[in-house]
C-alpha cells in the first residue's frame, strides 16, 4: 500500500475570475459536474480555462464503486427534463467548442437515463451546432436499445471507462462485468458511433503485463482513443480502497509507447490524466492521426 504522494501528483492552485464564474453558473443552473463531485484533482485547472465535465441525472449513483467519491442514494426514477435545456445554456455561457458530459448510474430507471442523454445531446447540438459532444456513458445494465438511444442522437465521441484490468474488476466494480464492458464498446461501433473511447486506472495492485493486456482487449474492440491516468484515493473512509502503487512519468511514458503500438489513434497517458482531461486535445489528434 502506498502512502505519501511523490512530487510528480502535486497539483498546481488555481483560483481566477475564470474559476469563480464557473463555479457561480453551475450553482445558478443547479448543474453537478464531475469534477466536483468525483473530486477530480484537475478541477481548478480545468474551470480556470472555463471547462467543466457535466454531470447529469442527479448527483446520486445507484451503485457503490470502491475508487469512486460520488455519493450513493436511491433517487427513486425522478428524472430532471429540464436539465438538458440547463447543460445547453452553459455551454452556451462558457462558449464551449467541446463538451464533455457524464452521469451517475441510474439503475432505478428502465433505461438507464439513456432518454436523458439523449436530450442533452441534442439540445447542446442544436444551440451550439460547431460544438462537439463527448459522452461518457454508464453501461446502462448493458441493455443495447439504451445504447442505441444515446448513439442515435449522435455524439461525437462515445466513452465507456472499463477503469482496471480484468482480474481486479470484480472487487472495484462489483456490479460490472469487464466482458460486457468490451461489449458495450464493440456494439458501439456497430450502432456507428464515430469514435470509441476508454480510461483505464493504474495503482489498484494490477500488474505492468495486466494493463497492457486490457490496452489490447480495447484495441480489439475497437476502441480508437484511451487514457491512462493514476487512481487517487478520494478518502480515507473504508469504502475507498487504497492506492496500492504510484507509477512513475516514465512507466506512464511506456504505456503510451505499447498503446500507439497496438494502432490507438491517441493515447493520453500521465499521473493526473482523466478522462475529460484536455478532451478537445485528444480528439483533436486522434482526427489528425487518420489518413
Amino acid at each position: 500500500m502506498a502512502d505519501g504522494r511523490p512530487a510528480w501528483i502535486r497539483v498546481p492552485f488555481h483560483d481566477g475570475p475564470n474559476f469563480r464564474d464557473v463555479q457561480s453558473l453551475m450553482r445558478g443552473l443547479t448543474l453537478h459536474t464531475v469534477c466536483e463531485e468525483a473530486r477530480c484533482p484537475n478541477q481548478r485547472e480545468c474551470w480556470d480555462a472555463r471547462t467543466a465535465t457535466f454531470l447529469i441525472l442527479g448527483d446520486k449513483c445507484t451503485r457503490r464503486c470502491g475508487y469512486c467519491a460520488i455519493d450513493t442514494g436511491h433517487p427513486e426514477g425522478v428524472l430532471d427534463w429540464g436539465e438538458p435545456d440547463r447543460v445547453a445554456q452553459a455551454v452556451a455561457h462558457l462558449d464551449l467548442r467541446h463538451v464533455v458530459i457524464t452521469s451517475v448510474t441510474r439503475d432505478d430507471v428502465a433505461d438507464g437515463g439513456a432518454a436523458v442523454f439523449a436530450a442533452t445531446i441534442r439540445r447542446v447540438r442544436n444551440r451550439i451546432p460547431s460544438c462537439d459532444i463527448e459522452v461518457l456513458v454508464p453501461d446502462f445494465g448493458f441493455d443495447s436499445a439504451s445504447l442505441r438511444t444515446v448513439i442515435d442522437a449522435q455524439p461525437d465521441v462515445l466513452n465507456h471507462n472499463i477503469e482496471t484490468v480484468r482480474r481486479i474488476h470484480p472487487a472495484a466494480r462489483p456490479r460490472s462485468d469487464y466482458d460486457s464492458a468490451l461489449r458495450l464498446l464493440r456494439d458501439a461501433r456497430a450502432m456507428g458511433a464515430t469514435i470509441t473511447k476508454s480510461g483505464v486506472m493504474v495503482g489498484l495492485g494490477e500488474a505492468f503485463e495486466e494493463l497492457v493486456e486490457t490496452l489490447q482487449d480495447l484495441r480489439d474492440a475497437g476502441v480508437a482513443v484511451i487514457t491512462i491516468g493514476q487512481y487517487l484515493r478520494p478518502t480515507g473512509d473504508a469504502r475507498h480502497v487504497p492506492v496500492e502503487r504510484y507509477y512513475t512519468p516514465e512507466e506512464f511514458a511506456l504505456l503510451k509507447s505499447r498503446g500507439l503500438a497496438m494502432g490507438f489513434r491517441h493515447v493520453e497517458s500521465g499521473p493526473l490524466v482523466r478522462s475529460s482531461y484536455h478532451a478537445r486535445d485528444q480528439l483533436a489528434k486522434s482526427r489528425a492521426s487518420v489518413p
